[in-house]
């Protein structure tokens, strides 16, 4: 459960909060609510790319008994970034941007684990999902030991619009995943790169793989056909960082 002073209850504070520029992990809202100040808050947190959740009454009894209206918030441990504006500033400083795509990693674990490695091979931002995805919460925190300070975060209501949006910029994007013959040692990485991840269980979204400007996988030796996917993201890092250091 989380803190009590992570909590924001009530239709308006919510709305207040939202409006202060504070960064919200997700909210969670009563089913069936109505109401003009509703609405209001349903147009403020599509407007922020908040996660929405519509729970039962029991469920937003858990976090707090006060009056809470059918709204409860949780404040985000850290702030949110923004691919268009990060893009942009990474060019401008003479990098060649390179970002991870995480497409519904739902393990908070791994997703710390994740930024961990991330922060320490060079990325420069973390993408991930609006829904489906894990969320940056105390343990995923604890496990990234204190990289969500230093590695940007853009969460995206739309991964297909966001790709697009890399690749009009002069952003490569590549897919890592086990069905294909490219293997990832072989492909180049020298450029601004953008690589996809996915959960162990899904994969990476067909949509996503067919968006994708190249298909890479791990060349694997065992018998053991799927690497843990915090795994698979630090061998693929080493190999981009490989390459751009020579």
């Amino acid at each position: 459960m989380n803190k009590k002073s992570d909590l924001i209850y009530g239709i308006r504070p919510v709305i207040e909060v939202v409006k202060s520029g504070k960064h919200l992990e997700r909210v969670f809202i009563q089913k069936n609510l109505k109401g003009d100040l509703y609405k209001e808050l349903i147009v403020e947190l599509h407007r922020t790319k908040v996660p929405i959740s519509k729970v039962p009454v029991e469920r937003i009894n858990r976090f707090t008994r006060k009056n809470h209206q059918g709204v409860v918030a949780l404040l985000s441990p850290i702030e949110y970034q923004s691919v268009e504006n990060l893009v942009p500033l990474l060019f401008e400083r003479g990098e060649s941007p390179l970002f991870l795509i995480l497409d519904e990693i739902t393990d908070v674990r791994n997703f710390g684990a994740i930024a961990r490695t991330a922060e320490c091979l060079g990325a420069h931002g973390i993408i991930i999902p609006v829904k489906g995805g894990a969320q940056v919460n105390e343990d995923a925190v604890r496990t990234s030991a204190g990289a969500f300070n230093y590695l940007p975060v853009c969460r995206e209501s739309d991964l297909k619009a966001c790709i697009s949006f890399l690749q009009k910029s002069g952003i490569s994007v590549v897919s890592c995943a086990e069905k294909t013959d490219n293997l990832l040692r072989n492909a180049d990485f020298t450029g601004p790169t953008a690589l996809i991840v996915g959960s162990e269980e899904k994969g990476i979204n067909l949509s996503l793989l067919e968006q994708s400007d190249t298909i890479c996988k791990i060349k694997m030796h065992g018998r053991i056909e799927s690497l843990n996917v915090s795994v698979a993201v630090g061998m693929a890092l080493y190999e981009i960082q490989m390459q751009r250091a020579k």
